[in-house]
């Protein structure tokens, strides 16, 4: 067992990776300003490896600080440049259950994040899977006011060289400034669901 040093958690490690795309795959320059996505990550200690364990409330109780620390720090990547759109996944160790990750990526830890954002109004797409450290994991984004923004559906890779150990849970949310370079795909506006609520 491995003390606390987050609230309840113990977090061995947090992760950054930042992308920034001038132009589209084949080579058309962006339509205005270029699309950064940014993946934050938390490698935590899962006290419930190697166990099954029915009350996962120890973990989801306390999550909403973990919510907080993601929103601080994607506040202070974005370094004031607005996000349009959000996603979040979980690694799980391979001693771990994926219902171990998912714990984490609840309400009661998103809704901290929605706030940080400006009180962002649609569901957060969602995905998530057991493995080793340098699993790839792909991470699906969508519009944070509205989900059927085409032109924010997209995805973000993240590995992670060192996790997750057996024993630990990679706890990942993405975000991005803008929708896809160039998309042409129709439909739904992101500005015209400025302010709107859920899936429009």
């Amino acid at each position: 067992m491995k003390n606390p040093n987050f609230s309840a958690f113990h977090i061995r490690k947090w992760y950054l990776q930042t992308e920034e795309a001038l132009a589209g795959e084949a080579g058309a320059p962006a339509d205005g300003e270029p699309l950064l996505k940014f993946v934050i990550a938390a490698c935590l200690y899962n006290p419930f490896a190697g166990k099954y364990v029915q009350d996962l409330s120890a973990w989801i109780d306390p999550s909403p600080e973990l919510g907080q620390e993601f929103g601080r720090r994607i506040r202070e990547a974005a370094q004031g440049r607005a996000i349009e759109s959000y996603g979040k996944a979980c690694l799980v160790g391979m001693d771990g259950e994926y219902e171990h990750g998912n714990a984490l990526l609840t309400n009661p830890a998103a809704n901290p994040v929605r706030e940080a954002l400006g009180g962002a109004k649609s569901w957060v797409p969602s995905t998530g899977k057991r493995g080793v450290p340098g699993t790839a994991i792909d991470i699906p984004l969508a519009h944070k006011n509205a989900l059927y923004v085409r032109s924010h559906y997209d995805t973000v890779t993240a590995t992670f060289n060192d996790g997750p150990n057996r024993d630990e849970v990679i706890l990942i949310w993405a975000f991005a400034t803008r929708g896809r370079l160039n998309a042409r795909l129709g439909g739904l506006l992101a500005a015209d669901v400025q302010g709107q609520n859920g899936l429009y």
